[in-house]
């Protein structure tokens, strides 16, 4: 079967802040996911697929319907790891990394999965019936306009994505599986926001605009008409990149168990969550983690003022306590607070942020 082709994450123009947010959470996916908040037609989807497609390959238990881990007891399901200890030879296979779209329209069975009662009790065989959570997990779980999604239903997506299980009850029977995965929302802020507790437990939140320069516009509608004429010459042209960045990612996800934050730095990074009026401690966690990732992602094991600078906005924009009339604060507010506690006049951050 041939698989579709899918336009190259090294091709996409612009959308820095999107970029960069789906990386770092591919390199440590404990980030949290991220929440993309932007403009229609900027090319939230088309990014996402690109993602998971540039992936690498991973090791699975062939027949484990929840993609688990050969050898990574954290990423197994409770059935593997009771074959593992029975010392049974697993039939191991490589898959590409899954992105599933959640519908809209989706019910909590769809997503959680669900349990035939009738033949539980008929047969004594607890039989699952696995959902969207299960065929994510080691993947990406994308959820488009997640803001017109039932609250119920993100909350059921964000403990899942928190805890890394799905537990599914029904009539006294209980079934948990792995459900690790980078969940990844998108939504027009014109069709409202996110629940506030809600939007609080996205790791990162990138806001994205429809770009301004002529120029650049021209060049992603050239570049759109070339995929779409013949889509096997536009990925060819654009495969040593495509291999260099999948190098990169799997680069970083080694190097990042082994990458150091000061801990001088890392009260600082407390310093101005507390100063932003930042509430709860998520932020801080957050902020140290896609610190590190970033180092990690260029090369580097020691995470830098410069790396704090870059994440801060992206994990304290949504976390900020605002005034009803306005709309979220794009970051100026964050910079400000970063510039002061850091000791960086507001010319030298803007100066580095260009």
């Amino acid at each position: 079967m041939t698989r579709r082709a899918v336009f190259p994450f090294t091709a996409i123009v612009g959308q820095e802040e999107m970029k960069l947010a789906l990386l770092l959470n591919v390199i440590d996916p404990k980030i949290g996911g991220v929440m993309i908040m932007g403009d229609r037609g900027t090319g939230k989807s088309t990014t996402i697929r690109a993602l998971a497609d540039l992936l690498p390959e991973m090791d699975v238990v062939a027949d484990d319907p929840y993609s688990s881990s050969p050898i990574d007891p954290e990423l197994m399901s409770d059935d593997v790891r009771k074959r593992v200890q029975r010392g049974e030879t697993l039939p191991i296979a490589q898959r590409k990394v899954q992105m599933v779209d959640l519908p809209l329209g989706a019910t909590e069975d769809r997503v959680c999965g669900t349990i035939d009662i009738e033949k539980a009790l008929s047969e004594g065989v607890k039989a699952f019936e696995p959902g969207l959570l299960a065929k994510a997990n080691r993947g990406i779980l994308y959820v488009d306009e997640v803001n017109l999604l039932d609250d119920h239903l993100v909350d059921v997506l964000l403990d899942s994505a928190a805890s890394g299980w799905n537990t599914v009850e029904r009539e006294g029977i209980s079934i948990r599986h792995p459900a690790r995965f980078v969940l990844v929302g998108s939504g027009n802020p014109e069709e409202g926001e996110l629940r506030p507790q809600l939007l609080d437990r996205f790791g990162m939140h990138a806001e994205i605009r429809t770009v301004k320069e002529p120029e650049l516009r021209v060049q992603i509608v050239e570049q759109r008409t070339e995929f779409d004429q013949d889509p096997q010459a536009f990925l060819a042209q654009h495969q040593a990149e495509q291999e260099a960045m999948q190098r990169q990612l799997i680069d970083a996800q080694q190097r990042l168990k082994s990458v150091t934050l000061e801990r001088e730095l890392q009260i600082k990074i407390s310093q101005v969550c507390s100063e932003a009026d930042v509430d709860g401690l998520r932020g801080d966690i957050v902020i140290n983690r896609a610190a590190k990732a970033l180092a990690a992602l260029e090369g580097r094991t020691e995470a830098t003022v410069d790396d704090i600078r870059r994440v801060s906005v992206l994990c304290l924009r949504h976390r900020l306590r605002k005034d009803p009339l306005e709309s979220m604060d794009s970051g100026y507010k964050v910079q400000k607070v970063f510039g002061s506690v850091f000791g960086l006049a507001s010319e030298e951050l803007n100066g580095a942020a260009r």
